[in-house]
């Protein structure tokens, strides 16, 4: 799901940069500082980070890390690198706390609902079926050593990381700006993002949020955020009919089914992309009511939309009121 980027800048006074990786794009405006380097020597040094991430977590790939690890025998400890260890630690917490909402094993369930690297389905697989995938499904199988950074399953699961990758990776990007001596930058991947200081413009970034209609491109929100990440998700892009019904690509791990609820699109912001990233997916996958319960129990900043007929209600969580006082609201 697409944070829409409504920030523009002045001729020459900003440096775009972008590029693809996991499967999408990646892009970064920024201000240049006197001792910043010159953009074609950061676009190699973004790059390495990417393919670094990649050869990561990265399921697409053989050779990845992740892809060893699903690979690994059972009860078998395997030594993880720095990166996949802070994603599975935050991963973990975020399952824990959204009481199984989010799994980063749910990719058998994803895979027989037709959302995976397969084609799109036919028929609806049946409860045989689920129950089978469910066996396959549980992060109370991975046992992660947080002292020792090394990772082991417990049984035969497998882990994607895609739902909270995209958010890291727009993290490592940030912090190497920032390295760089780059106070004011935007750094987006795949719709995730986070920014610094202001925009080239000469005040804060200004972001949309995309309204919630399939086949359409409408702002329902513009906010002007500084110094934060964003991220956003949602079923009204990604979901197939079948018989009169759509079913989200959503899947709820606790019950091995789409998520069949009226919330449709969730927006987080936080301190990091990893964790707006992982939120995002947790709070889509609980509902409306239960996602903003859990929002005001931990203090998150969430804005959601649910569709009521024909119409979409905003709702936002206590934190979230703070950024609505310079918004745009589009009804």
């Amino acid at each position: 799901m697409l944070v829409l980027v409504a920030a523009c800048s002045q001729p020459g006074t900003g440096v775009a940069l972008s590029g693809a990786t996991m499967g999408t794009t990646w892009h970064i405006t920024y201000i240049p500082s006197e001792a910043s380097p010159r953009p074609e020597q950061l676009r190699t040094v973004l790059e390495g980070l990417l393919v670094d991430l990649n050869d990561s977590m990265s399921t697409w790939q053989i050779d990845s890390e992740i892809s060893r690890f699903n690979r690994s025998p059972v009860g078998e400890w395997v030594p993880v690198s720095g990166h996949f260890g802070r994603v599975m630690a935050q991963a973990l917490h975020i399952g824990e706390l959204s009481g199984g909402a989010y799994d980063v094993t749910v990719g058998p369930l994803v895979e027989l609902w037709g959302f995976g690297p397969v084609q799109p389905r036919m028929e609806l697989p049946d409860e045989r079926a689920i129950g089978t995938a469910r066996e396959r499904v549980g992060q109370r199988y991975i046992e992660f050593d947080s002292d020792l950074q090394r990772l082991r399953r417990l049984r035969d699961v497998e882990l994607d990381l895609s739902s909270i990758a995209k958010g890291y990776a727009v993290d490592v990007l940030a912090t190497a700006l920032s390295g760089h001596g780059i106070a004011n930058f935007l750094v987006e991947v795949g719709g995730e993002m986070r920014v610094a200081g202001i925009s080239p413009r000469g005040d804060a970034w200004r972001v949309a949020i995309e309204r919630p209609e399939p086949g359409a491109r409408a702002v329902a929100l513009g906010i002007a955020l500084e110094d934060i990440a964003v991220a956003t998700s949602g079923d009204y892009r990604n979901y197939f009919e079948l018989e009169g019904r759509r079913y989200s690509h959503s899947i709820d791990p606790r019950t091995g089914y789409p998520v069949a609820h009226d919330l449709v699109s969730v927006t987080v912001l936080a301190e990091d992309c990893m964790t707006a990233d992982g939120w995002a997916t947790a709070l889509t996958v609980l509902g409306a009511d239960e996602a903003l319960a859990l929002a005001e129990q931990h203090g998150l900043a969430v804005y959601l939309m649910r569709r009521e007929g024909q119409r979409i209600v905003p709702l936002y969580s206590s934190a979230f009121a703070p950024w609505l006082d310079q918004s745009t609201l589009t009804e």
